[in-house]
């Protein structure tokens, strides 16, 4: 099985392509450019170097949000597109599990954050179960992506009793709070696997392919979990002039 990879959800662009247990390719950029300027060339670059024929794909899995809504928007456009021209289907990965599954096997709880402006963080908590007589682990799911004040997640943290891990684009900015806030041991992730990364979220979609957890490219939409910025000024602009 063969599985192209999109993540597109923060700043990180990132593209992978999986076959059957192994990366075969995997490109990242964290630049201070749009995602429409870096996907396209970084996916030429990797049909050209793993001399990839797009038919032979088997499915396409891209990150489904939360997280930019430009970049969710750019990933989303790719991917059905690609799924209408080939008739592949599309793997959702949810962003913030394809953000925890960088730290597949730890025995710690894992919380990735990501920066949603205005004190808020997209987020969740996972962790992975070995499973009963195989050396493979599964990621069970903690509490569930969500934009919450990071206050409201760094308090469910001090409620597992037990070690966690941070990572994502929001450790910068909430890594005071979290210093100050945790009650119970915790680390932060290193650089190498702290970010977006396509080639986890191939692995995780690799799973989601075998329990059918697929749509076909006219049914996907991504996840947004709140309204954008511009719905946000426009609800309280037109609030405001009701009162």
């Amino acid at each position: 099985m063969r599985i192209l990879a999109i993540d597109s959800s923060g700043q990180t662009a990132s593209l992978a392509l999986w076959e059957d247990g192994l990366t075969l390719a995997d490109f990242s950029i964290h630049a201070n450019k749009t995602h429409s300027q870096t996907l396209l060339p970084m996916l030429d670059a990797v049909r050209k170097m793993t001399e990839l024929h797009m038919e032979t794909v088997d499915a396409i899995a891209v990150t489904s949000g939360p997280g930019s809504f430009t970049g969710l928007r750019i990933g989303s456009a790719m991917a059905k597109g690609f799924g209408f021209s080939l008739d592949k289907p599309i793997i959702p990965v949810p962003t913030l599990e394809g953000l925890a599954y960088n730290l597949y096997g730890t025995d710690q709880a894992v919380c990735p954050l990501m920066d949603a402006r205005r004190n808020q963080t997209y987020t969740g908590i996972y962790e992975f179960v070995r499973m009963d007589g195989r050396d493979e682990y599964d990621m069970n799911v903690i509490k569930g992506q969500c934009a919450v004040p990071v206050e409201e997640i760094l308090y469910a943290c001090n409620q597992l009793n037990r070690n966690v891990i941070f990572l994502g684009d929001g450790v910068p900015v909430f890594r005071e709070e979290i210093c100050r806030s945790l009650s119970v041991p915790f680390s932060f992730a290193p650089a190498h696997m702290n970010r977006q990364r396509a080639a986890a979220v191939a692995a995780l979609a690799a799973k989601y392919y075998e329990q059918g957890k697929m749509v076909p490219a006219a049914e996907y939409a991504p996840e947004y979990l709140r309204l954008s910025q511009a719905e946000r000024e426009r609800k309280e602009r037109s609030e405001g002039q009701k009162l």
